[in-house]
């Protein structure tokens, strides 16, 4: 008999990477729970989003006042090496500015800044919809993978049973050399394939990792499906409506709106005020105290600004024509994001029909696989069929169930493929067992703030790392 230890080595090597199983089963809500408020990829584009916010609030302080101070102090020394009270001076100067009108600039910012928070909100759930996909798509592969490895272990086992048969029956003559080696052969196919759906799941098991944050355990079995639109028309519509990156896409183009204003304004008037307080002390002199003089005295001054640009070499014009082009590309980019979203939306409707398909195809094959199994084994039996009539009907029995666990995964994820392209897996349509984050928040906090740094972030998914 010869010995197959390679393959035994093989195995024990890539299950040696698979963990224990958990006491309890890990449920797909529970790992759609775990990426949301873990998943480095969706904290990062929250705290993205929170630097978007920071922008109204830079955009609303150059509509408020400035106070600023300055203060001189200058020693001079006649003579190198020599220090006298005479020709030190001490200025200082506090100043406070408002400004009264820039042309429309400012507000033409804060109105920018604003469209893009919104358009930043938008692809921060384009995001999560990305991730969550992910996350469903990692569970379901494992599952998959799990549900083939052992489905071909099972065959190595039914095919160590069917050789040991083989071998006796040609002990006693009822079978031919050719019938073991055929039987040998498809063993050694049946373990090769063994240890490459092992290793296919140590790669699945890796991705569940990256994306939920930890390896997978015992594996619940996939919950039913959400509900799903009702026709492939009504999908494109929603898809239409209510993309994330389609509706970010159009508040990028009303943001490049206001940055066409912005670079219009640049030509206008601006006009501010400032009122000065200063305090000057000085020792001046020539060296001979009752030549110099001193001066200490305070002074204020209220006063205003107006400001014509005249001519700036084309620079104005050219900053309008350039904000005018991108514009121009924000509205081209709504197209390319409504074309996407309506072909992922379709894509994911077609999948999903396909896969469907498949599975009733897939269903009917392995029951009538098990019936033809059965029946050529019965034949070989009475010598109606050979060996090889027999390692093929369970090679195609094999493919069958094969093929069907496939396809129930494929349905499973084109369906949640199908609810991200139209904005609807996240954490709020999912149901999913969490404080949601609240991108608001922040924005609220800080928009009309006029100082300071401690903004609390003790929201649910800001990070998963300390700082």
């Amino acid at each position: 008999m010869k010995r197959n230890w390679p393959f035994r080595a093989a195995v024990a090597v890539l299950m040696a990477t698979t963990p224990l199983a958990s006491s309890s089963a890990e449920t797909l809500q529970e790992a759609l729970a775990s990426a949301y408020l873990t998943n480095p990829e969706l904290t990062a584009q929250r705290a993205a989003q929170r630097a978007i916010d920071e922008r109204v609030a830079q955009a609303t302080s150059a509509m408020r006042p400035g106070l600023s101070t300055t203060t001189d102090f200058n020693q001079d020394f006649p003579e190198p090496g020599q220090f006298q009270d005479d020709g030190r001076q001490f200025q200082s100067n506090v100043t406070l500015s408002q400004p009264i009108f820039a042309g429309g600039r400012n507000r033409a910012n804060v109105r920018g800044a604003d469209q893009r928070v919104l358009s930043g909100r938008q692809t921060l759930r384009a995001t999560e919809n990305r991730v969550l996909l992910n996350t469903v798509t990692a569970y379901s592969d494992v599952l998959r993978d799990q549900s083939v490895v052992e489905l071909n272990r099972n065959q190595v086992r039914v095919l160590e049973e069917q050789l040991r048969a083989s071998r006796d029956r040609f002990e006693v003559g009822d079978l031919t050399r050719t019938d073991v080696a055929q039987s040998e052969a498809r063993l050694a196919t049946a373990r090769a394939n063994l240890t490459s759906a092992l290793g296919q799941l140590a790669l699945s098991r890796e991705a569940y990792r990256r994306i939920v944050g930890r390896q997978p355990g015992t594996l619940e079995p996939l919950p039913p499906l959400p509900t799903l639109p009702g026709t492939i028309e009504q999908t494109v519509d929603i898809a239409s409506a209510e993309n994330p990156q389609l509706l970010a896409a159009r508040f990028n183009e009303e943001a490049a709106r206001s940055d066409v204003r912005v670079a219009q304004a640049a030509r206008l008037p601006t006009l501010g005020a400032q009122a000065n307080v200063g305090y000057n002390n000085a020792q001046l002199g020539s060296g001979n105290a009752n030549q110099g003089f001193r001066i200490n005295d305070f002074s204020q001054s209220v006063g205003a600004r107006l400001t014509l640009p005249l001519y700036e070499g084309g620079a104005a014009s050219s900053r309008i024509r350039e904000a005018q082009a991108r514009r121009s590309q924000a509205v081209e980019q709504i197209a390319i994001a409504e074309r996407e979203a309506v072909e992922n939306a379709r894509n994911s409707w077609e999948q999903i029909q396909t896969a469907r398909a498949t599975i009733e195809a897939a269903d009917v094959a392995v029951r009538a696989n098990e019936l033809a199994l059965e029946g050529t084994r019965q034949e070989n039996l009475v010598g109606s069929r050979n060996i090889l009539d027999v390692l093929n009907a369970e090679q195609e029995l094999l493919n069958a169930r094969v093929s069907l666990v496939r396809a129930r995964r494929d349905e499973y994820v084109a369906a949640y493929g199908l609810l991200a392209s139209i904005g609807r897996a996240e954490a709020a349509a999912l149901g999913l067992p969490v404080d949601r984050y609240d991108p608001a928040a922040y924005y609220r906090e800080v928009r009309n703030r006029w100082g300071g740094t401690d903004v609390d972030l003790d929201q649910p998914g800001v990070t998963s790392r300390p700082n």
